[in-house]
């Protein structure tokens, strides 16, 4: 996910993609610990993705403060 695409999100719109990104990287580490994973770059993009994320959510909660 680019961080254009979080901009006209609200902080409840982030938070739920967060939680669905972490729930999913979850699963990809269970797959990777049973050795089936089959796209390891994945869980660097979702890593990524999440860091992006909760930048955004820093931002806007700076900012109401």
């Amino acid at each position: 996910m680019k961080f254009s695409e979080m901009k006209d999100m609200t902080l409840v719109e982030l938070s739920a993609k967060s939680r669905d990104l972490r729930h999913e990287i979850f699963n990809l580490r269970l797959q990777q610990a049973g050795a089936q994973l089959e796209k390891p770059a994945r869980l660097r993009t979702l890593r990524r993705s999440i860091a992006r994320l909760e930048t955004r959510v820093s931002q806007l909660r700076n900012k109401a403060a």
